[in-house]
């Protein structure tokens, strides 16, 4: 079913939501609506999405109809802003779980995937006024029904309708989504989301090379913000906090 604004509300209140059709960027309408005062759990919904960004200043690009695109705007405290990124990517992983995956790992720092391709992207970024903490928007673009077949990502991301073999109604798949951040954003500075995260990395004991900041070594763990934890090959412990890596030697 198609998407329309009294679906969405009625599907999300009491939650406050804004509907376009094509936005640039969900998250660019959700910060703004965050300085104007918008309360936290609002959210931001596109059909389609012309200049989302990605890490790094990626773009991201989906057909309309094809994908869930969502911005929600949160506040957890100063010391858990690291932890965004693991928020999201927890409650993705456990919502495609829900519905009955069982091959969903999530590639450091935020890819969530399903069958060894990446499904869902997550962008988080924080709204400060001087050294007032105003806000952070969680951005989330997850692969519902995009087809890739062709296409330079054919072999490396994939959409749920094909991998699961089922139809998703959008509107209850962003209810449940939101039900999991929700969920984790009032436990957003817990050893519970951490192990939640952790747990699910496929990363950690792999080799791996960190482009940008040129570490490689073997990924030994992650600390509780979130930062990729590396052992060199001359043995010294490389603290990691972005970057694109690529598995192997």
């Amino acid at each position: 079913m198609a998407y329309t604004l009294e679906r969405l509300q009625t599907a999300l209140a009491p939650r406050p939501v804004r509907y376009l059709s094509e936005v640039g960027s969900t998250n660019d309408v959700a910060l703004g609506w965050l300085r104007q005062g918008a309360p936290v759990g609002a959210v931001v919904v596109a059909d389609v999405q012309r200049q989302g960004r990605g890490r790094f200043g990626r773009h991201w690009h989906a057909p309309p109809g094809t994908a869930l695109i969502v911005s929600i705007l949160l506040k957890p405290p100063r010391e858990a802003l690291g932890r965004l990124t693991m928020i999201g990517a927890v409650a993705i992983a456990e919502t495609i779980e829900s519905l009955g995956a069982t091959t969903v790992d999530i590639k450091w720092p935020n890819d969530v995937r399903l069958n060894g391709r990446k499904v869902c992207g997550i962008l988080p970024e924080v709204a400060w006024e001087g050294d007032r903490l105003v806000g952070a928007v969680l951005g989330m673009g997850l692969n519902v029904r995009v087809d890739f077949a062709g296409t330079e990502l054919a072999e490396s991301a994939i959409s749920l309708e094909p991998a699961l073999g089922q139809s998703l109604d959008r509107v209850a798949l962003l209810a449940r989504l939101l039900e999991r951040v929700d969920y984790w954003h009032t436990r957003a500075g817990s050893l519970g989301l951490f192990e939640a995260w952790r747990r699910r990395l496929s990363t950690i004991g792999q080799t791996v090379t960190v482009s940008g900041v040129r570490v490689h070594g073997v990924a030994e763990g992650v600390d509780d913000q979130g930062a990729l934890l590396v052992r060199t090959e001359r043995g010294n412990l490389e603290r990691v906090i972005a970057g694109d890596i690529q598995l192997g030697e």
